[in-house]
């Protein structure tokens, strides 16, 4: 896809419409797959697709390998045979255990394949999984030392004693991985390539922590000594101390980085292109002690991220990498970013402080470059506008040449007529919504993640609309 333009929607599959509580891979996905054909785009860009962690957040997963359970459609389990029917009036949850039950005992017949195949991960986060439930949700470094440490009796009594509950987890992964091929095969037919997201860092209570804790910096009782975030910025006065495990490096540079290239490989069996997100942490990191209440206080690290980069290339050398390279970002992670030919990111709300020498300003972007008018981390560009003040706002319709169209278009406009190869936007834009369909606001945990999209809005006259641009602007 390098060089070519190509326009893209971000939209997270929990936020497509559906009568539970999250969209899921179902009837609606296939219906926006036909959306977006029928608008002329040819990505689809969504967040990690993971067991969303506390406050439902995709970047807080309890596995870097899994899925996320609450995307599995119903539907496709119901027209398989292991759902009688399904009720919205009853949990995901419940539906799933009940099509485990009929799934255990009567498999499909490529199951075992895909357990066998997916073993590495899928054993230790069904585990970990079952683990979590007996302890009624605790942290993995609160459970008793014998499972928190990973003793091979205790282990191997726990398998014993959760055997039903193993098996739930391998159904769940198995029904999640395949109904997302369907899915992806779908996308292809319809000319439309899905767009993925990596979080640079993993959750302290995941699978892969427990799993590995030689791979991270922690104490002797599983305690991180150090964090992860990112100093005061943009987008927090005090920074934002995400809490996550800071990696051994030396650790993953000894094992011939071979964690990292079963992470990334398993994400490359689900997408076509896949951004790294905080990428500047692949040339340092922000060291928060553990102690510290705030990011404020911390210090950077250099990580043998090219080292790292190489590693993932030699292994997959056809998955096309984004970089996330917003934020405080250093000569030393452009250089990496150049070193490895990896489109960036520029984004309009950003293009107009400052001079014209604002990397974001359409004028300074690059053919390399994937241009956003906005983020799942900014608000919507309507809500974005009306907060501005009254000099950025007139700079930017003075730039924009004083649009005749109301926001969020002539912002649109803009991301399409950009030299970028791919333009992204947010679907909130394309419905030109307010502040309330905000995705996530960073340095907060309540209110986040829960946009939907209501029936209806995927209107052929918006398809129609956003066709007719894509064709003015080279991107059909």
């Amino acid at each position: 896809m390098p060089g070519e333009r190509r326009a893209g929607v971000l939209l997270h599959p929990t936020s497509l419409p559906g009568p539970f509580a999250r969209g899921d891979l179902g009837h609606e996905a296939y219906r926006f797959v036909e959306f977006l054909a029928a608008a002329g785009c040819s990505v689809w860009q969504m967040l990690p697709v993971g067991p969303a962690g506390d406050g439902g957040s995709p970047y807080q997963s309890t596995s870097a390998h899994a899925g996320c359970p609450e995307l599995i459609s119903l539907d496709w389990l119901r027209d398989r045979g292991w759902l009688q029917a399904v009720d919205p009036a009853r949990s995901r949850a419940e539906h799933l255990q009940a099509a485990g039950a009929a799934f255990c005992a009567a498999p499909a017949v490529d199951f075992p394949d895909f357990c066998i195949r997916e073993a590495h991960w899928l054993e230790d986060f069904a585990l970990y999984s079952a683990l979590k439930v007996a302890h009624r949700g605790l942290a993995w470094t609160a459970w008793p030392k014998g499972e928190r440490n990973r003793n091979r009796r205790a282990l191997a009594s726990a398998r014993e004693r959760h055997a039903a509950a193993l098996a739930q987890v391998r159904f769940e992964q198995y029904a999640f991985f395949a109904q997302w091929q369907e899915l992806r095969d779908y996308a292809h037919r319809h000319g439309v390539r899905l767009f993925g997201d990596l979080p640079l860092f993993v959750a302290h209570d995941s699978a892969d922590v427990w799993a590995a804790p030689e791979a991270f910096l922690l104490d002797e009782n599983g305690e991180p000594t150090f964090v992860a975030g990112v100093p005061p910025d943009y987008f927090a006065a005090d920074g934002q101390r995400w809490g996550n495990p800071q990696y051994r490096w030396d650790w993953h540079e000894a094992n011939g980085f071979a964690w990292w290239r079963g992470r990334v490989g398993t994400l490359a069996g689900l997408f076509d292109l896949l951004r790294i997100d905080h990428f500047r942490g692949l040339e340092a990191v922000w060291m928060i002690p553990a102690e510290a209440p705030t990011a404020a206080t911390g210090f950077w690290q250099p990580v043998p991220g090219a080292r790292l980069l190489a590693a993932i290339r030699e292994a997959l050398p056809d998955l096309q990498l984004v970089a996330e390279n917003l934020g405080i970002i250093t000569p030393e992670v452009e250089a990496l970013r150049t070193q490895f030919d990896l489109p960036g990111m520029v984004v309009l709300q950003f293009a107009f402080d400052g001079d014209g020498s604002n990397p974001h300003l359409p004028h300074n972007h690059d053919r390399g470059d994937v241009v956003y008018t906005g983020t799942h981390d900014n608000d919507t560009t309507l809500s974005w506008f009306s907060g501005l003040p009254d000099a950025t706002a007139q700079r930017a319709l003075d730039y924009l040449g004083q649009p005749g169209e109301a926001m969020p278009w002539p912002l649109i406009r803009a991301a399409l007529a950009s030299v970028a190869a791919l333009a992204v936007l947010p679907m909130q834009d394309l419905l030109g919504l307010g502040g309330a369909a905000r995705m996530n606001t960073p340095g907060t945990t309540i209110g986040n993640w829960g946009w939907r999209l209501a029936p209806g809005q995927l209107a052929p006259a918006l398809a129609a609309r956003l066709r007719s641009l894509l064709d003015l602007y080279g991107r059909a």
